[in-house]
């Protein structure tokens, strides 16, 4: 299950998204709803030091309703 990265094309929020499944379609923006969404190139998951990027926990995006 690929986590993606997604930038809102009305509102620029940069949000991540679990897909479940190969067939689902990319989700709306979970700041202003909309579909108008592009999928970004993400960077590697593995810092150099063998550390997994954000081990440290979970910080949610700074354009998420009510965030």
């Amino acid at each position: 299950m690929p986590i993606y990265e997604y930038l809102c094309k009305d509102c620029e929020c940069q949000f991540e998204h679990l897909k479940l499944s190969a067939g689902e379609g990319d989700p709306p923006c979970p700041s202003c709803g909309s579909s108008r969404v592009k999928k970004l190139m993400s960077a590697g998951a593995v810092r150099p030091d063998g550390i997994p990027r954000g081990s440290g926990g979970f910080k949610a995006p700074s354009c998420a309703p009510g965030g």
